[in-house]
Parts: structure tokens; C-alpha cells; sequence
């Protein structure tokens, strides 16, 4: 096949699933623009602040666009053939994936931006409620230290015996922050307008690229804790989280995504542009098979290991918790929720079908210890290349695209968790955030200095040792956050069959998954760190499960609130939703 073909193919599609099935599911929310959102009823200048719908795109795309829709991908498409990946990424994106963002944003919305977590304790039960906490603050944390690790290796890579390449992301990626706390001030501290910010900010962002390269912060600039630079850089980096976790939205988070959008569009149309060309002009061709082997010998089989494998390219209970815990609290008007939220899912699948493309031009497998991340890099340099950028920058552009979605699930993530914390706890203000943020990133603190072990007892790195417990958690939280918006519109009279399907296929396939890493991990030689985690998380989502059915049973569609549930609805200072 064509890879120019594929790219244009890939866009139209994606572009008519947001036309037609995103209309189905207009219709399906009542999406109704009059109807004001808890960004403009709770505003408080911190967390509630009403945003300009490309703004918050921005932040949305950010925080949701990870290295999840470049690392499951290309670690798929290695073990099992670029195609099922890309059915699995294009399928999931329009019909589960970006159903499940929108249907989290909605339904934060209508309950004054509560959490997902909160909406649960409404319609399904306390108990349930709790455990999806602590469910998600385990699962906030999983991604915490995945991230940081990968976050960390791309300040510091060797790529084609370059290794001052991550330094120049590493000081691009500095300079970015500090742009970004200028821009934040710039614009809300000093008043001046969206575009005239914007017009001096964004070109600053690309400058730093070239800043980066000719001052990079090598090795021998860094003090090595513990003898690693890495170490040192993910300390830097918990720091980081930990101020972004505390700051006001609008002085960092909401600043950093916004000119990181321009700095991730540019990578993506870099790349979808870079690949149709290269594709017609012969630069490029497809070598690698579409299909290897129904099993790999570190994935397992097929099923279930594909749908957990690519996490973030076709559904990611991550971007629930974005969705309900930071986008829903900026919002400013409901028909903004689509191109936001479903259009955002999208977004990342085409991020995703790139990733494959990185994939697919390979004539044979990458060696063993260049990561996921090094490959994509490649590959978008490769693509780019047709724009008569040298392959050193395009592969330094590639990497800064990606330490820019891992610094942005970072943050968010820390600050996600901290919400989660913070409600678990009953605990409010500045003494809230600072004990959530400490609790959240204590774990993730203890990781960098514990080396993980694979098959064999080898010491492989965190991010591959977790990524398929990562997978299947992820995954299983998005099952958690479908079954709560089926709870919500069961209660509400609604038929959800759009709702159900997705979900009852999430349950199986992550608990499948997850019994697997038990017996492999606990049982066999691999982490039991993994493992021990793998099977508490288990015994939570099978407690979640078998809750909600046994309440959703003894309730009837459409029934008013009980006398407990009025209860739970006056202590969150919330109203029955009409």
C-alpha cells in the first residue's frame, strides 16, 4: 500500500466519523449552547475559568497527547504488523475512543465539572465511588512514572551516536516552560490580546528549537545523581510537576498547552504533509509487513494485547480524567464540547496513524534498546526531510514534539491526581494541594532510584517494564468512565446501547489482560512489582464491575433520585440533572 494513499485515506475518514457519527452524538448529549457551563457558574480564577474554544483545544490536545498515541503504536505495529493497528486505531478513534471524551466532558458539565469519580458516586453507589478513586489515583500515578521515565530518556538519548540531541530538546524544552509562564503573565496579568500574545510568543517557541540546538545541555553540564544524568533529569522533572500541580491554571498549564499546540500541530502536519509527499516522490515506501504473527513472545497474543498495547490512539481513560478534572472546568460553551473533546480524539488517532508510518517505511526491526520514542523521531525526520530540513533538526524537532506531549501529560497528570487526592482525603486549599501533590508524586519519587527487572531478571527500563500494566489499566479506567456516563443516561431515561457496547468490550478485554500479567509477573519470572500492582487493580476493577451491576439491577430507567442518593446529591452541593 501507498503510504501517501493510506495518510489521505486516513484523513478523510476521520473527517467524516466527526461529521456524521459526531452529529449522532450531538444529538444523543442534547447539546444545547444556550445552557451555561460550570466555567462561567463556579468561576473562581484558579481552576473554573472560562476559555476560548481554541485555546482550550490546545490545552485538551496537550494533556491528552502523550507519548501514549507514538509508543503503543509503534510498539504494536513492531510486534504484529502495521494493519491490525491501524484498524484497531481508526475504528476505536471515531466510535469508542472519541465517544468516550465526549461522553466524559458532557457528563462532568452537567454536574457542575465534577469529576467522574463524583458522578459515579451519584448514580451508582458510595463504595463504588471510592474504590474508582483510588482505582484512578493508582492508575494517575502508573502514568506519572511511565512518562517520567520516557519524559527523563529524551533529555538524554543517543540517537545515531547523537547524544547531544537530547540535550537540545532538554534545553528547547526549559526555554518553552519559561515562554510559557511569560505568555500566561502577558496575557491575563497584563491584558494584552490573544492574537498580539500569540503573534510574539509562538515564533519564541520555534526559536528555542534553534537555541536548543546550538546551546545544547549535554552530559557533562549535568550533575549525575546516582551516576545518571536520567536520575538527575526526572528530579528536575518531579520539581516541575509539583509547581505545575500548585500554580493557577492560567499561569502555566493553560499557557504551556496553548503555545504547545503550535509547537505539535507543526509535528503533526509536518508529518501527515511529509508523508504524502514523500510517499508520491518515492522518498519514502512501505517495507515493513503488514501483518508479523498473531503472538509475540513479549506482548502474548494478539487478543488481548493489541487493544491495550495502543492505549492512547483509539481510547484512553486518561482523557476521561482530563476531560471531567481540568477541560470540563473551562469550557464556555457546550457546542464547543465536540471540536474540543471528540475533535481533540481524532487529533490523536491521525498523531497515531503517523507513529505507524514511522513504523512502516522500516526495511527491518530497530535494534533492541532504541525506544519507541528514538523510532518515531527517525521517522518524522525522514518525513520532514522533503522539506529541506538537514536530518539532524528534523530529528531534534521530532524529539522536542515529543518531550512536549510528555511534559504536558505530566503536569496534568500530577494536577489530575492531586483533584483525586484532594477528594478522597475531604481535604481543600493550599493544604490540600500541597499534601495531594506530595502523596501523588512520593511513588514516583521512590521509582527512579528501583530498577525494574523483564523475563530473564534482565534490568529493562521503567517505562517498558510497565507499559503493558499501564496499557491495561488505562484501558480499564476507560471502561470505568463509560460505565459511569451509562449509569447517567440509564438514569436519565436515555437509551445508551452507543455506550454500552464500547464498554462491555473495554471490561473484558483490560480484565483479561490484566489476569494475564498476574500469571506472567506473580507467577512466571518477570516484575513483581508489575505484578503486585497489576493484581490490585484487578481485585478494584472487578469490585467496580460487579457494584455497578448489582445497582444498575435494582434500579429502574429513568427512576428519580432515592432518599441515599439525595443525600450524596446535597453533600456535593449538587442538584438531580434534568
Amino acid at each position: 500500500m501507498s503510504l501517501a494513499i493510506l495518510m489521505i485515506a486516513t484523513v478523510v475518514f476521520f473527517v467524516l466519523g466527526y461529521r456524521m457519527y459526531g452529529s449522532f452524538l450531538d444529538r444523543k448529549f442534547q447539546i444545547l449552547p444556550e445552557r451555561e457551563t460550570p466555567a462561567k457558574t463556579e468561576y473562581d480564577g484558579v481552576d473554573y475559568v472560562p476559555t476560548k474554544p481554541l485555546v482550550l483545544f490546545g490545552h485538551h490536545f496537550s494533556s491528552i497527547a502523550g507519548a501514549g498515541p507514538i509508543v503503543g503504536p509503534v510498539i504494536a505495529a513492531l510486534a504484529f504488523g502495521w494493519a491490525p493497528a491501524l484498524v484497531w486505531i481508526l475504528v476505536g478513534s471515531v466510535f469508542v475512543g472519541g465517544m468516550h471524551d465526549y461522553a466524559s466532558l458532557i457528563a462532568s458539565i452537567r454536574h457542575r465539572a465534577r469529576s467522574i469519580g463524583q458522578v459515579c458516586r451519584q448514580y451508582l453507589s458510595p463504595s463504588t465511588y471510592y474504590m474508582l478513586l483510588v482505582f484512578t489515583w493508582v492508575a494517575m500515578i502508573y502514568v506519572i512514572i511511565v512518562f517520567l521515565d520516557l519524559t527523563a530518556a529524551s533529555f538524554v538519548p543517543a540517537l545515531e551516536s547523537r547524544a547531544e540531541q537530547g540535550g537540545a530538546v532538554a534545553t528547547s524544552s526549559l526555554l518553552y516552560i519559561t515562554l510559557a509562564v511569560l505568555f500566561g503573565l502577558t496575557v491575563y496579568r497584563f491584558k494584552i490580546s490573544l492574537g498580539t500574545g500569540s503573534l510574539i510568543f509562538v515564533p519564541l517557541v520555534f526559536a528555542a528549537l534553534w537555541v536548543g540546538l546550538k546551546f545544547p545541555l549535554t552530559a557533562d553540564m549535568m550533575p549525575a545523581i546516582a551516576g545518571s544524568p536520567k536520575t538527575t533529569w526526572s528530579l528536575i522533572l518531579l520539581g516541575y510537576c509539583a509547581v505545575a500541580s500548585i500554580l493557577p491554571v492560567w499561569l502555566l498549564l493553560q499557557p504551556r498547552d496553548y503555545l504547545s499546540a503550535y509547537l505539535l500541530f507543526a509535528s503533526l502536519a509536518g508529518g501527515v504533509i511529509g508523508a504524502i509527499v514523500s510517499g508520491f516522490t518515492g522518498h519514502v515506501t512501505v517495507a515493513y509487513p503488514a501483518f508479523v504473527a498473531w503472538e509475540n513472545a513479549n506482548l502474548g497474543m494478539l487478543y488481548p494485547a493489541l487493544f491495550i498495547t495502543v492505549a492512547c490512539g483509539a481510547i484512553s481513560g486518561f482523557h476521561s480524567m482530563v476531560a471531567s478534572g481540568t477541560t470540563s472546568k473551562q469550557l464556555d460553551n457546550e457546542r464547543s464540547a465536540r471540536p474540543v473533546a471528540y475533535g481533540g480524539m481524532l487529533t490523536e488517532g491521525v498523531l497515531a496513524v503517523v507513529a505507524l508510518g514511522a513504523v512502516m517505511i522500516l526495511t527491518q526491526r530497530p535494534p533492541a534498546n532504541q525506544s519507541p520514542v528514538a523510532t518515531f523521531s527517525l521517522g518524522l525526520g525522514r518525513f520532514m526531510s522533503v522539506f529541506g530540513l538537514p536530518p539532524d533538526v528534523a530529528t531534534t524537532f521530532g524529539l522536542l514534539a515529543v518531550s512536549t506531549f510528555l511534559l504536558t501529560t505530566l503536569d496534568t497528570c500530577t494536577r489530575l491526581a492531586r483533584f483525586i487526592f484532594e477528594e478522597l482525603a475531604g481535604m481543600r486549599g493550599w493544604a490540600g494541594r500541597l499534601i495531594g501533590t506530595a502523596a501523588t508524586l512520593a511513588l514516583p519519587a521512590i521509582m527512579i532510584f528501583v530498577t525494574l527487572t523483564g523475563p530473564g531478571g534482565k534490568p529493562i527500563p521503567a517505562w517498558k517494564a510497565i507499559w503493558p500494566a499501564f496499557g491495561a489499566t488505562n484501558q480499564l479506567l476507560a471502561a470505568m468512565a463509560l460505565l459511569v456516563v451509562f449509569a447517567w443516561l440509564r438514569h436519565e431515561g436515555r437509551k445508551a446501547l452507543f455506550v454500552l457496547i464500547p464498554m462491555l468490550f473495554m471490561f473484558v478485554t483490560t480484565l483479561v489482560a490484566l489476569v494475564q500479567l498476574v500469571w506472567q509477573n506473580l507467577l512466571g519470572d518477570g516484575s513483581r512489582f508489575v505484578g503486585g500492582v497489576s493484581l490490585g487493580l484487578l481485585v478494584l476493577g472487578v469490585a467496580v464491575l460487579g457494584g455497578s451491576i448489582l445497582r444498575l439491577r435494582a434500579t429502574k430507567p429513568g427512576a428519580a433520585l432515592t432518599a441515599a442518593e439525595q443525600v450524596v446529591a446535597k453533600a456535593d452541593g449538587e442538584q438531580a440533572p434534568h
